[in-house]
């Protein structure tokens, strides 16, 4: 089976699926149906786009937490199986057999430098980039992220190619850090080197986004009628634009040429979305914004994912639960002081224990999302986290000294198998990219041979 016939059964067994679905009137939240996996439909072939060996879909998610950790109160003592939980890590325990601890990887590129000042901008825009940022207020330039490098190889497999979001509703432009656009720290995903991803902040645009408006039973309707309007705007637009381009000088038709890019984008999203059916509804009250308490806030935009991977909307997400250089209280974990300000601790024993508690803080988030996860049964008869592969970390190391190196990570899941969790492995001072090239590579995405300052693909995950 060549690569154009096996990317077109992958996309008949996803059409058919929801043909099936859509004949029953069904309005429920259901990933797959074993049954109507083709007989043969992955065997045999040399790579398996987003799928594991069963078949069932595999996921891919990037969870990004600001500001570092404070080291001694992360890293455990010990390696591989025979490892102690620190207290930073101690909410993973339960999910011990479902994680890796992953020490010794760096982002080199996201230290100064002849850069100068600006580790939060870098340790955001290097997070998933692997690339040294153009330092600019206004000229921006990063790479594209590896989540997009994955979603161009994966993306015609579900209704969405991947899903951008955000804990974290702080947005602002122009410089932020040192010089830098502010897009470099408040952005996880890139579509190209000057085109980031706007994460979706608020938990009821996200629910409408993947299920449609209104009350459940409602919103497979109301969402082709908002498609229709989506469509007669997008129609207006180009019009209006081809006429405009007479009348342009050459830099702004190359502007105007990369909104219409954005432009045709969306509206083939809206194509495929229509060929592969209307969405399906959980069932569920739909959200009713963002929650006052942070813990709420973060849940729910993580139970977001959770019903996007369990009704196979996407296979791939970022999440980004703070930026870095985020100075926020955080009264959940009992800190009013600003988080960032206290990184700043000068060894100074209290502000480091404060520190410890939002670093602790942010885990229990982390480990209530895993145990969700592994509480919804996929397709296979296996766990949604076994099927899955979470990276949650931090694009600094030590938030005092702002460092890049022996980078805070946790892989969760088991990658469908692919993965072995329930240990602590240290790399020994390698490039993070190494190890977001090998997920790519297990993601199907095999043709990929570097990515960012990758030096080959990460071994013994």
């Amino acid at each position: 089976m060549n690569t154009n016939q096996k990317i077109s059964a992958e996309r008949h067994f996803a059409w058919s699926r929801r043909s099936f679905l859509r004949g029953l009137g069904a309005c429920i939240a259901l990933p797959a149906f074993q049954s109507l996996i083709p007989a043969g439909a992955f065997a045999g072939t040399a790579t398996k786009l987003a799928a594991t060996a069963s078949g069932a879909p595999l996921r891919a998610a990037f969870l990004f937490f600001p500001n570092g950790a404070i080291p001694s109160a992360w890293w455990p003592k010990g390696e591989g199986k025979e490892f102690d939980f620190t207290r930073t890590l101690k909410p993973l325990e339960a999910m011990r057999q479902h994680v890796q601890i992953l020490g010794g990887l760096d982002h080199k590129l996201a230290e100064p430098g002849p850069d100068g000042a600006g580790d939060h901008a870098r340790g955001n825009g290097v997070f998933l980039t692997g690339v040294r940022l153009k330092k600019s207020a206004t000229d921006v330039r990063a790479g594209v992220s590896i989540d997009q490098v994955i979603a161009r190889e994966i993306g015609h497999l579900t209704r969405f190619p991947s899903l951008e979001l955000s804990s974290d509703a702080i947005r602002m432009s122009s410089a932020c850090d040192s010089g830098y656009a502010c897009a470099y720290q408040y952005n996880l995903s890139w579509r190209s080197a000057t085109t980031p991803i706007a994460a979706e902040s608020n938990p009821r645009l996200v629910f409408e986004r993947l299920f449609g408006a209104g009350a459940a039973g409602e919103r497979a309707e109301n969402l082709r009628r908002r498609r229709q309007e989506q469509r007669s705007i997008l129609d207006f637009v180009l019009e209006d634009a081809r006429g405009m381009d007479r009348r342009l000088n050459a830099n702004d038709r190359d502007k105007l040429d990369q909104y219409l890019t954005g432009i045709r984008e969306i509206e083939t999203t809206m194509q495929k979305a229509e060929q592969l059916g209307p969405a399906k509804d959980p069932g569920i009250d739909t959200p009713t914004g963002i929650p006052q308490d942070r813990g709420q806030y973060t849940q729910i935009m993580l139970d977001m994912l959770l019903l996007a991977f369990q009704t196979d909307s996407t296979r791939i997400a970022t999440v980004l639960l703070g930026h870095d250089g985020d100075n926020r209280s955080l009264p959940e974990a009992a800190v009013t002081e600003g988080h960032h300000d206290l990184t700043h601790h000068f060894n100074n024993e209290e502000k480091i224990q404060k520190v410890a508690e939002i670093d602790l803080w942010y885990v229990q988030q982390f480990a209530k999302f895993l145990q969700k996860l592994e509480a919804t049964k996929d397709v296979d008869g296996k766990s949604l986290l076994h099927n899955s592969m979470i990276i949650y970390g931090s694009g600094n190391s030590d938030g005092n000294r702002h460092t890049h190196s022996n980078l805070p990570l946790v892989l969760a899941g088991g990658g469908g198998g692919a993965l072995t969790p329930g240990r602590l492995v240290r790399h020994g001072g390698k490039p993070m990219s190494n190890m977001l090239l090998g997920l790519a590579d297990k993601m199907g995405v095999q043709k990929l041979t570097n990515f960012g300052d990758s030096t080959g693909k990460l071994e013994n995950v």
